[in-house]
């Protein structure tokens, strides 16, 4: 077990590793190009160049600059945004972190209750008019883009109807911190959450509903049914429990990047200061600084999220356990 254990995390940091190094690389080890320039932003001073310059490195051998930017990123956590008046980015994505945990965690309650429901039912009733309904929504879900599904609901919510006693309830665009009014945190992420949970219904809706499907073929299905089993218990128990390895796969990737910033498009709609809006905002005003700190957090991030899932893995089917014991 704790050989395992060390195996996992040698690989993590290895990978880690390598995508530092690609970053790194891509950013600020280009040839032709300057990166002190960059760091320092359009029209800087040659007194700004300069303290940039000294304080990156840059005059010194590309290994000492990669060693110098992650103890910058990792370990002083000083990383620096000149064109931010002097920022540090590490905090920035720190403060950012909590609000697209909180929409991301919003919107997978969502997905997650909603498709199981409707693949389930899809499932159950194959071939019949409702399945084809239910089917028909999922993709009409899969087709809509989020960002354009958040402007026609900021537009009907915050402008034409808010004054309605339909959407009075609709607070103004934004984040409220959960500790300072739990209320209007939830209230504040129920329509962006929403949002972002659409398209994810309709794709994990026709996934468990073709894994269901697929599972009723099983031996193990058919024992039930031979058994005496009631179909409640052969689709809900039986059913399920075949169907949810590459359910759970398919959750704990897009979880981890829609956390790392792929909610990107989301949070702008809707005014929400989170990892992804902090993303675009670096990106338009070309913040390297800020945008290495945020693609670095993506990383560790989704990386954590694939060693999490394949711990889920060995608990939800026991021939993965029974491998890992063997070898």
């Amino acid at each position: 077990m704790m050989q395992a254990f060390l195996a996992r995390t040698g690989q993590m940091l290895l990978v880690l590793f390598g995508i530092s190094v690609l970053i790194f690389a891509v950013f600020f080890a280009t040839p032709g190009a300057d990166p002190t320039a960059r760091i320092a932003g359009r029209g800087a001073s040659p007194q700004v160049m300069a303290r940039v310059r000294t304080e990156y490195g840059f005059d010194r051998p590309l290994p000492v600059q990669y060693v110098r930017m992650m103890e910058k990123l990792f370990v002083s956590r000083d990383l620096t945004s000149f064109v931010d008046h002097g920022e540090r980015v590490v905090p920035e994505v720190m403060a950012a972190a909590p609000v697209t945990l909180s929409l991301v965690l919003w919107a997978s309650v969502f997905w997650l209750g909603l498709s199981l429901g409707i693949g389930i039912a899809s499932a159950m009733l194959r071939d019949t008019w409702l399945d084809r309904l239910l089917m028909a929504m999922g993709l009409l879900g899969l087709s809509i883009p989020v960002f354009w599904l958040g402007e026609v609901v900021n537009l009907v919510t915050q402008n034409r109807f808010h004054d309605t006693w339909l959407f009075r309830w609709v607070p103004p665009l934004g984040y409220v911190p959960f500790a300072e009014s739990p209320w209007n945190w939830a209230r504040a992420l129920l329509l962006p959450a929403l949002t972002l949970a659409v398209s994810f219904i309709g794709l994990y809706s026709r996934v468990l509903r073709a894994e269901l499907l697929a599972a009723m073929g099983e031996d193990a299905i058919r024992t039930a049914w031979a058994k005496g089993a009631g179909p409640a218990r052969v689709w809900l128990w039986h059913g399920l429990r075949l169907s949810w390895l590459s359910y759970v796969s398919l959750f704990g990737l897009d979880f981890a990047q829609l956390v790392g910033g792929g909610a990107l498009l989301t949070e702008v709609v809707f005014a929400l200061p989170g990892v992804g809006r902090l993303t675009y905002q670096g990106l338009n005003t070309l913040d390297l600084p800020l945008i290495m700190a945020t693609v670095m957090y993506s990383a560790v991030f989704v990386v954590l999220a694939n060693a999490a899932i394949d711990g889920v893995y060995a608990l939800l089917d026991p021939r993965i356990r029974e491998g890992r014991h063997g070898r």
